[in-house]
């Protein structure tokens, strides 16, 4: 049954688009959240013929030669690719000082045990030594030198690969801290830090990590004019994710599976009908 890999292969390139759009859902309610969606590629066998390979002989030709299967039954279907969808989430009011929303393509920088990453997720707090910390603990770091990267030649400078000096660190006596649009930190009427919030030439250059976090590969790859992206203390930016949307593209994606499934034990039926009815001949 060699043409059971064409529904096999959209079955499993459908099962993957489940996944993914389930993923979604389940972090409809994730703060700073950016969906995920896949790309389907068609493979098509005769594609690979060309005029060269038509070769008829002169003789007399029956009805049954001329239904060629032309290379169908290697037909696929498979996942070309991913990407995220960095489509702004709304932003909603939470009250709390500590939770910043970004309005534009910036990202918060964040230092975790793996290094500098990227983030939209600005539900903050202060830990037990007054840094400024996400609600996973990462530290947030402080403003970028532009310039530096601009200048720098193949190596990072040294503000990233020694970002530990860049920790936004409060004051013990700090009051209740403000922040403009700008990213400018204030407590007791005194400048505390510049928020680091890095934009990207690339932005679908970034890679997901877990956690609402994104890895930059290239340090080349952080636009060294300043960052348009406007701060707002007291909101937070929700998920991209449209549920309604969403659930009704995983009911669809699920009623395909289903029916290629159906396929697939049609020719499981065939084979056997096959198998056991040929065999009393």
């Amino acid at each position: 049954m060699k043409d059971l890999w064409v529904p096999l292969s959209g079955a499993i390139a459908q099962q993957r688009n489940v996944e993914t759009i389930a993923n979604n859902v389940a972090n409809a309610n994730t703060p700073g959240f950016k969906k995920d969606q896949l790309a389907f590629k068609e493979y098509l066998k005769v594609l690979e013929k060309g005029l060269e390979d038509i070769n008829l002989p002169r003789r007399e030709w029956s009805p049954d030669e001329f239904y060629h299967t032309q290379g169908a039954e290697k037909a696929q279907v498979k996942v070309d690719g991913s990407y995220t969808n960095h489509q702004q989430g709304q932003l909603t009011p939470t009250g709390n000082h500590l939770d910043f929303g970004l309005h534009g393509k910036g990202f918060f920088e964040v230092l975790t045990p793996n290094g500098i990453r990227y983030t939209r997720r600005g539900t903050f707090t202060l830990n037990n030594q007054s840094q400024l910390v996400t609600s996973q603990g990462f530290p947030v770091l402080s403003q970028l030198d532009l310039a530096a990267i601009e200048n720098a030649g193949e190596n990072a400078p040294e503000q990233i690969t020694n970002p530990q000096n860049r920790i936004i660190q409060f004051p013990q006596d700090a009051g209740k801290p403000t922040i403009n649009l700008q990213g400018e930190i204030f407590s007791n009427g005194q400048k505390i830090a510049d928020l680091s919030v890095v934009e990207f030439n690339d932005i679908h250059a970034l890679r997901k990590e877990g956690q609402s976090n994104f890895i930059n590969n290239d340090f080349k790859n952080i636009t060294v004019d300043t960052p348009k992206t406007a701060v707002h203390q007291g909101f937070v930016e929700q998920s991209n994710v449209n549920a309604v949307q969403e659930m009704s593209a995983l009911i669809k994606a699920n009623r395909h599976f289903e029916s290629i499934q159906k396929v697939i034990k049609a020719y499981d039926q065939i084979s056997g009908k096959s198998v056991n009815e040929i065999s009393r001949f």
